[in-house]
């Protein structure tokens, strides 16, 4: 019998509107739990129910526990599901919505709480017998043990923040004079992002791939692989473009990573969708941390081996799910996807806000979009600027890289800047079109951006595409484009 009649989503944008479309396909009803600044969203029109948590900064809604698990109550929901961000990586969340009698929808909280953990996390590893990165993991968080210890494992190393990821509370500390400074900057970023200026120490490795490995885990000690995602090109920590699989790990050290994963989420009896990463450096790969929900790229996942993760997450939530053999987890050619961030590309990705314009997305064979928002509205400066993903599948690689590259081309968001050439220009580089790009590609390759051709840059087919889809949306909304008086007499 289905426990799950309505689910509160406690997420926005484009995830919010993922989760939205498991529910329709299976029949539940939807509940968005939403702040003030995102009554103009895709997600606040589609779903079923709406509740307001709060005004627009994160910390009086989307990340105030009581408000998401009151608005859940009040509206009658059984469960609830944190989506990615925010709360998702939350044990005191999770915690709060089991003891007010709901289903939280991921892992559960004592496990949340372990791995998220960076330093019990590898502990953990290490009694599943995953390699992990040389390190100083310590109680002592003085500046001089952190330096001594560093001077021991050797430079470069990299401090990072216990508590938390997403790039924040991360340093690169070079030698031994600017240790202390990194140190200081890391600890005080790690209090303000996730409350605790703990760190820990690892040895950074500088020509690495960063590889995650999706696992699902059912929760009574069974877990399976859904192999792995090649994530290595990332700006300052956070992922840019995601693919699957990755082009350069063989099938001897997949199998050997995929049943490290496996081993971790078993030594934790895992529930629901998680992501162990790694570093992979000459052959050897090394654990870098386990995240305990659904992943902004997990669409490559889904394109590659024809599962659907959020409604798995869900039906695992509603005691109706039965975990896939490992066996029949077999790959079917190449997915991309590219994130799409509403950002000024010529301008060091400086964050673009507004009202959104005339949009047009090239729907076709292999190719995927997930967004958050629609022509009217806006983008604000509240929130990641990250408004839609690009997923596309090919047979090859090779020919995915080509279309990617077509259907960026061919989609069209006005109102405000996004990062389209800037994606474009990654996958027309030699080093990623060879699949020999590390962690350091950004930096060696796009350490100041990209070069501004303004309307240059637009191909012909694109001027006109504009001027049709814009003219024919005035006309019937009356909304004037920020870009028409640029692009008017195009």
């Amino acid at each position: 019998m289905q426990k799950i009649k309505k689910l509160a989503i406690a997420n926005r944008g484009e995830v919010a509107v993922r989760i939205i479309n498991a529910c329709k396909e299976l029949g539940i009803e939807t509940l968005l739990l939403h702040s003030e600044a995102d009554r103009n969203s895709i997600a606040y029109r589609i779903s079923d129910d709406q509740y307001c948590v709060g005004p627009s900064p994160t910390n009086e809604s989307y990340l105030d526990i009581n408000s998401n698990v009151k608005g859940a109550l009040e509206r009658g929901a059984q469960a609830i599901h944190p989506g990615f961000g925010f709360l998702s990586e939350n044990a005191d969340f999770a915690k709060a919505v089991e003891e007010a009698g709901l289903i939280f929808v991921g892992p559960r909280p004592e496990t949340i709480s372990a791995l998220g953990d960076k330093i019990k996390a590898k502990q953990i590893i290490k009694k599943a017998g995953v390699p992990s990165v040389p390190g100083y993991e310590g109680d002592d968080q003085s500046i001089s043990v952190l330096t001594k210890e560093a001077v021991k494992i050797g430079f470069p190393v990299i401090v990072k923040a216990a508590a938390g990821g997403g790039g924040r509370g991360m340093k690169i500390i070079n030698s031994e004079s600017e240790a202390k400074d990194q140190i200081e900057s890391a600890q005080r970023e790690a209090l303000g992002a996730f409350g605790s200026q703990t760190v820990f120490l690892e040895k950074y490795l500088n020509r690495a791939k960063h590889i995650e490995f999706q696992v699902f885990g059912d929760g009574q000690g069974d877990a399976v692989h859904l192999l792995e995602r090649e994530c290595s090109v990332q700006r300052r920590h956070q992922k840019i473009i995601e693919e699957a699989l990755s082009p350069s790990i063989d099938d001897k050290l997949r199998k050997s990573m995929g049943e490290a994963a496996v081993a971790l989420a078993k030594e934790t009896s895992y529930r629901g969708a998680g992501t162990v990463e790694f570093l992979v450096q000459d052959s050897e790969f090394y654990f870098l941390e386990m995240n305990t929900r659904l992943q902004v790229e997990h669409p490559v996942t889904e394109m590659v081996l024809g599962v659907d993760l959020v409604k798995s997450q869900i039906l695992l939530a509603d005691g109706s799910f039965t975990l896939w053999p490992q066996e029949d987890l077999k790959p079917r050619g190449h997915a991309i996807e590219c994130r799409l961030y509403a950002e000024d590309p010529f301008k060091m990705g400086m964050p673009s806000t507004g009202l959104l314009g005339s949009m047009k997305w090239p729907y076709g064979p292999g190719r995927r979009f997930e967004v958050g928002f629609d022509q009217g509205d806006e983008i604000t400066s509240f929130y990641d600027s990250m408004i839609a993903k690009v997923i596309v599948w090919e047979e090859t690689r090779e020919r995915c890289i080509q279309k990617m590259i077509g259907t960026l081309k061919e989609t069209l968001v006005f109102g405000v800047h996004l990062n389209i050439p800037y994606l474009i220009e990654i996958l027309e580089h030699e080093e990623f079109q060879n699949g020999k790009f590390t962690t350091q590609f950004i930096a060696e390759n796009f350490s100041e951006g990209i070069k501004d051709q303004s309307a240059d840059w637009i191909p012909d087919f694109m001027k006109k595409a504009y001027l049709e889809v814009s003219s024919v949306s005035h006309q019937k909304s009356g909304f004037v484009d920020p870009f028409h008086q640029a692009w008017g007499d195009l």
